[in-house]
């Protein structure tokens, strides 16, 4: 079985990491600002990071995106092979990427391997700055924000379908900060910033236009509607149902049927 190696590489506006570890207990660090590959696949593999601990698979070959906080890798049972860039923050134009762990990206995919083979028999100059814009390029597109401090587009439509498609569910900062891979605190700043409504109103007004519609169109019992958006409290369901529509839902509910009547 090979040793453990690793090698690290200066290109023009990029720098590379290309790790090899046969399998250990010890925990390892990603640090801020990489993507990289992990060419080796991991079963059951457990991380933190953003003060969030995460556990699941990765296959071969998936993208690790670190973002602005360090992953620690606290157990991993398989050997790992990973080549991690971290492309000059001038080519990214000052814009944040925004972490993503364990998904599956083809351009990523590709030019590691091209740089993983580099690491043994070496690249122009051009070739190299030409991988580094290529990335960047590609890092600005699908995973930079708008700017620090705010989420990009992808991030709070991701945001957005989980809430949407949870209303009737429990559901928490620490759930919605995890689909963009943030801390609460980081996340709670970042969504206002970007949105103008902090999550938790963001959460209640979606409630309140999904209930709405359902007064409006169905002829379920009012208490249903309730707990179908997520409230056990009818009296707060209530107060919250005027305090955004101006009328209590059964107000609502009259009037339709008066308007379907006539």
């Amino acid at each position: 079985m090979p040793t453990a190696s690793f090698t690290v590489r200066h290109w023009p506006g990029l720098r590379t990491e290309h790790a090899w570890l046969p399998s250990h207990d010890r925990a390892t660090t990603t640090k801020p600002g990489q993507v990289g590959v992990a060419f080796s696949g991991h079963r059951d593999v457990v991380y933190a990071t953003g003060g969030r601990t995460v556990r699941g698979d990765h296959a071969p070959g998936v993208t690790i995106v670190s973002g602005p906080d360090p992953v620690t890798w606290l157990r991993v049972h398989e050997h790992i092979e990973a080549l991690e860039m971290y492309p000059d923050p001038a080519l990214l134009d000052g814009r944040r990427i925004a972490p993503r762990i364990g998904e599956f990206d083809g351009t990523v995919l590709a030019i590691a391997s091209r740089l993983r083979r580099a690491h043994a028999t070496g690249l122009s100059d051009v070739a190299a700055s030409t991988l580094a814009h290529r990335l960047a390029d590609h890092l600005l597109d699908s995973y930079a924000t708008q700017r620090a401090g705010r989420l990009g587009v992808s991030e709070v439509n991701r945001v957005a379908e989980h809430v949407e498609a949870r209303l009737g569910q429990v559901l928490t900062l620490d759930d919605l900060a995890g689909e963009v891979s943030l801390s609460p605190y980081h996340f709670h700043r970042c969504f206002r910033a970007t949105t103008g409504m902090a999550p938790h109103a963001f959460v209640t007004a979606r409630r309140m236009d999904r209930a709405r519609l359902l007064v409006s169109t169905t002829a379920l019992p009012i208490d249903r509607i309730a707990t179908t958006v997520g409230f056990g409290n009818l009296s707060h369901f209530r107060r919250l149902f005027r305090r955004h529509h101006g009328v209590p839902p059964s107000a609502l509910r009259v009037h339709r049927i008066e308007q379907d009547s006539t």
